[in-house]
């Protein structure tokens, strides 16, 4: 049984790929007490969660990566086990791994070999090629695509329309502006955009 955390754009979407793959939803957990999720039960503040209900397992459906890390960190705390949801049109290779609380949309494809973390986010249509590890609360956005072997650090955002070529790294809490074309190694808790992609500033 899934229990969500969150109510926006980015939890309606995840209630698609748990529909589409015939998994039960609970309800969902929402800080603002008028929140509406679909035709789901609203079952509290976030603060309000507890670890009664061992059967449950928690997605947390908010797509900014650094809050989703501080809940991960509650659910933690608190024993809570958490879920996945893979729609059932995404591709996925043989021995690939997925970490728990991840989420991979609907025409994703992840091919041998690869590695994908804890709580990330594989939006719509997003490709991850042979042997690239991704570590966790990465969010790579509808579109983006990795050639074989790239290394992306925790925490890191790649933009909409973004592509890196095979073999480099891109460094943990850094974010690839729409559209980026990542020929060179990115530097950690740096943002860099453009064809090819500059670091332009920190992001720290």
């Amino acid at each position: 049984m899934i229990v969500l955390i969150g109510a926006g754009g980015h939890a309606k979407v995840i209630v698609d790929i748990l529909k589409a793959s015939g998994k039960q939803i609970a309800g969902f957990y929402d800080d603002h007490p008028q929140a509406k999720l679909e035709d789901l039960t609203l079952l509290g503040k976030i603060e309000d969660i507890t670890n009664d209900q061992p059967e449950y397992r928690f997605i947390i459906a908010i797509g900014n990566n650094e809050v989703r890390k501080k809940i991960a960190d509650q659910l933690e705390r608190l024993g809570c086990k958490n879920g996945t949801a893979i729609h059932p049109a995404a591709i996925i290779g043989s021995d690939v791994e997925v970490g728990e609380g991840t989420v991979v949309m609907a025409n994703c494809v992840i091919n041998h070999s690869a590695s994908i973390g804890a709580h990330c986010i594989i939006n719509t249509a997003a490709t991850v090629d042979h042997d690239c590890k991704i570590k966790d609360f990465v969010h790579l956005s509808p579109g983006a695509h990795l050639a074989g072997n790239v290394s992306i650090g925790s925490g890191s955002h790649i933009g909409i329309g973004s592509s890196v070529i095979q073999s480099v790294k891109v460094g943990a809490g850094s974010v690839i502006g729409a559209g980026g074309v990542v020929i060179n190694n990115i530097p950690d808790h740096t943002v860099a955009v453009g064809c090819p992609a500059k670091v332009i500033k920190s992001n720290k």
